[in-house]
């Protein structure tokens, strides 16, 4: 799926990092924001800011006021699981949101058959076994990230958390507008 076909029925997907074949979901259903911080192993406080500074933001509902909560799809989490592994290995946030960047412009097509690898400093996406040669034949030490094995953590996490609906979120909405009309 490419950015061309997000008019397309069924492209819940169509303006977020990867468009490969990620297990299906309802467009209208997500992860909470402390479902997803909890399932990558972040603070929310870390999560409300890299939605703050569109590192990686809710597709399914963002955050539009008091009361809203934001709704993060599987493939938000995976990302967040992404950003996160890069972290940990010494990557700068700038060189994340670069490679992010770089990410959504090339329009990787196969999510769980990449590897990104890091020497610390820059981040190199790995598509072939010979590209990660390659790489390694520079004589600088690499680390890692399978995102096959990132998106299975991932999957196996969310599968133990319960996704929230849109409707279920508006509740305190409806609450609202219910006590304004009376008053």
């Amino acid at each position: 799926m490419t950015e061309q076909d997000s008019s397309a029925p069924g492209t819940e997907y169509a303006d977020t990092l990867f468009s490969d074949d990620l297990p299906a979901t309802d467009s209208r259903s997500g992860y909470r924001g402390t479902s997803a911080a909890k399932a990558v192993g972040i603070s929310y406080r870390q999560l409300d800011y890299w939605d703050r500074t569109a590192l990686v933001q809710p597709s399914v509902r963002g955050a539009s006021g008091s009361g809203t909560q934001r709704l993060y799809s599987f493939r938000d989490v995976l990302v967040l699981k992404l950003v996160k592994s890069l972290l940990d290995i010494g990557v700068s946030l700038q060189q994340i949101r670069t490679a992010i960047d770089e990410l959504r412009a090339s329009g990787i097509n196969e999510l769980a058959g990449i590897t990104l690898m890091s020497d610390g400093a820059r981040v190199y996406l790995c598509t072939t076994h010979d590209e990660v040669i390659d790489l390694l034949g520079r004589g600088q030490g690499v680390f890692g990230i399978a995102v096959g094995k990132a998106l299975r953590e991932v999957e196996a996490t969310l599968a133990q958390i319960n996704a929230d609906s849109v409707s279920e979120m508006d509740e305190l909405s409806s609450r609202r507008e219910r006590k304004r009309a009376v008053s």
